[in-house]
């Protein structure tokens, strides 16, 4: 591979990084940009055949279906999704509720997919009795749980998705339970301990203060657009992955488990299913892929941009960044420093 491919691989990646972070528009169609530079990618290294183009038409399949199926079954369950909420409320006190209600979101989220999951999730905020401030820590806890479940099947998000396809030939051969054995391990605690901060924190049943509300309701139509742009940021990052496979091969492949562990923190300010496309390769040790794995999990909860969970719910409760990241970013420092030195320890 010459060096004029490499450098241009890594100005796509230059790009990749930095214009959806510093661009509006770029970041509103995130899709299309991720395409174009997928097939920049592609034709720098010269890597067009037609297996990718097979590849890059069925991967999105699964996935795409989940969240029409489950979005049309969501759309129709609204109302049984608030009067079960109630009935828990009544039941259990606020507190067991959110726990019970964040904990299954998490490890649901990788069979209802993070997408939907996120949406259950502004639905059952805008009905708990909680002022402002208590419900946007509930709904960063409860992102974190989803980002970290959503992860252990390959329909649970997109960062998924494309990890298992990238690593389904050898020496991984990853099927679809391959990120559930290498991660469960891992994701338990953070959902179980987020699910506890959520509910026995600070939480403040609202009286005459703000509260989240949700834009409007979605119809059909909308439903099907987002599957639609789930099956195209999916292709995207199959074009992206095998594009920048000669870069990632010859930079990333190569770091210690350390300096992969912190190269994913970038994912605080990128979705984290675009880097995983870019970085995690075939060649890497099942270690390394663990470290950059939890390294983009953790990162990609601190801040809006990191995650799909966060961008939806942002969007639809009018969450701003400020408000997201005074209450995501301290936990995620933690978690980031604990399995930081649990990673050294056991590996």
């Amino acid at each position: 591979m010459s060096y004029a491919v490499i450098a241009n691989l890594a100005l796509i990646m230059a790009l990749v990084l930095l214009l959806p972070f510093s661009i509006k528009r770029v970041e509103e169609e995130l899709e299309i940009f991720l395409l174009i530079m997928g097939v920049a990618a592609m034709t720098v290294s010269g890597l067009w055949n037609w297996h990718i183009v097979r590849e890059s038409l069925a991967e999105p399949i699964k996935i795409s279906l989940a969240v029409l199926v489950i979005g049309l079954i969501f759309k129709a369950a609204r109302g049984l999704i608030q009067d079960t909420v109630r009935f828990l409320e009544a039941r259990l006190g606020i507190r067991n509720t959110v726990f019970l209600v964040v904990m299954l979101l998490g490890f649901a989220s990788s069979v209802l997919t993070a997408i939907i999951a996120a949406l259950i999730l502004c639905e059952i905020v805008t009905c708990l009795n909680l002022d402002r401030k208590s419900e946007i820590r509930v709904t960063v806890y409860a992102c974190y749980a989803i980002g970290f479940g959503a992860a252990l099947t390959p329909i649970g998000e997109p960062l998924s998705t494309i990890v298992t396809a990238k690593l389904a030939g050898p020496p991984h051969n990853a099927d679809f339970f391959y990120l559930a054995r290498l991660l469960l391990v891992w994701v338990t605690p953070v959902i179980l301990t987020v699910s506890w901060l959520a509910a026995y924190g600070r939480l403040t049943e609202k009286g005459t203060g703000n509260t989240l509300f949700q834009d409007n309701s979605e119809d059909t139509k909308q439903v099907a657009m987002r599957a639609a742009k789930v099956y195209l940021f999916v292709m995207a990052l199959v074009y992206l992955g095998t594009g920048l496979s000669p870069l990632a091969e010859k930079a990333v492949a190569s770091l210690e488990n350390w300096q992969l562990y912190w190269l994913g923190t970038t994912s605080a300010v990128l979705d984290n299913a675009t880097l995983a496309a870019a970085e995690i390769v075939p060649s890497m040790t099942r270690t390394q892929i663990l470290s950059i794995l939890l390294s983009l999990l953790i990162s990609g909860g601190m801040l809006i941009p990191g995650n799909i969970p966060n961008i939806i719910s942002a969007a639809k409760l009018d969450i701003k960044s400020r408000e997201w990241a005074q209450i995501a970013v301290p936990p995620g420092l933690v978690l980031l420093a604990v399995y930081f030195i649990t990673l050294l320890v056991v590996y």
